[in-house]
C-alpha cells in the first residue's frame, strides 16, 4: 500500500474532480448518487452531474465532476457511495 503521505500529494486542492458510479439502473439510483454527493459538496450544481445507460438499460453511470477541496472530502465521498447498495463500482 502507498504512503499516505505521498498518496496526498498526488493531488493538489482545490482541484476539479470526477467521481464516475456506476450501479443498478433504477428509479431513484440518480437521484440517491445526487444526494450522497450533495451532502459532501454543498455547491454542487446541476450541470456538474452526467448521467448515461448501459446498451441494454440494466445499470446507469452518473458521473459527477465538482471542485474537491480537501482529500478527506474525497475520502467521504467515496465511502459513502460505496455504501449505497444499488452501486457497483466507482472510479
Amino acid at each position: 500500500m502507498a504512503d499516505p503521505v505521498n498518496r496526498e500529494s498526488l493531488l493538489s486542492f482545490p482541484c476539479k474532480f470526477p467521481v464516475k458510479v456506476m450501479g443498478l439502473n433504477s428509479d431513484n439510483f440518480e437521484h440517491d448518487i445526487v444526494m450522497i454527493a450533495r451532502r459532501h459538496i454543498p455547491d454542487l450544481g446541476e450541470g456538474t452531474i452526467k448521467s448515461r445507460p448501459s446498451r441494454n438499460g440494466r445499470y446507469l453511470s452518473v458521473t459527477v465532476t465538482f471542485t474537491a477541496t480537501s482529500r478527506e472530502q474525497l475520502d467521504n465521498l467515496y465511502l459513502a457511495i460505496n455504501a449505497h447498495p444499488g452501486v457497483k463500482m466507482v472510479l
